[in-house]
């Protein structure tokens, strides 16, 4: 009978363990997924898919941003000069936003639909989108202080 105790002491042991090791890796999982949708204090680049699950689902009528914070949306091309030359200020502004904004880019070479879908014909365009009201897009290279006016502004609702 002790024999039989002692087993089965063990065993509940083992499997207590065993869920704990779950619990902790659904956990840890759960983290990764919730970094990855913040983006935290990056530029993510993404892929049409993707826009379709973080930004805006394109396979459905209407634009519904599907985010938890306001987003800048970089259309962008690797050969384009002006578009190399506000990536790192974008970059920049991802850590100095962070938690506050995010930041994404896409490449309209890889994107070709996407980057038609919202009428890109010059790049670097920029979409601005809100948690409220409409998005607005601008084109052309700018420095970092007109970015950080334009967030301010068109994402966060401050003042100049």
């Amino acid at each position: 009978m002790k024999r039989i105790y002692t087993s089965l002491t063990l065993i509940v042991g083992i499997m207590i363990m065993l869920a704990a090791g779950c619990i902790n890796a659904d956990a840890r999982s759960n983290d990764k997924k919730q970094k990855d949708v913040n983006t935290s204090g990056t530029v993510r680049e993404l892929t049409s898919a993707e826009f379709n699950t973080k930004v805006y689902d394109l396979t459905k009528e209407g634009l519904d941003y599907l985010g938890t914070k306001p987003a800048i949306v970089d259309f962008t091309a690797k050969w384009c000069g002006p578009c190399q030359r506000i990536s790192p200020i974008l970059d920049e502004l991802a850590k100095e936003y962070e938690g506050e904004i995010v930041i994404y880019k896409v490449d309209i070479d890889k994107n070709q639909q996407l980057a038609q879908a919202f009428g890109v014909s010059s790049i670097p365009a920029i979409l601005y989108i809100p948690l409220e009201g409409k998005p607005s897009m601008t084109v052309g290279s700018r420095d970092k202080a007109r970015f950080k006016s334009e967030i301010d502004t068109k994402l966060l609702g401050k003042d100049k």
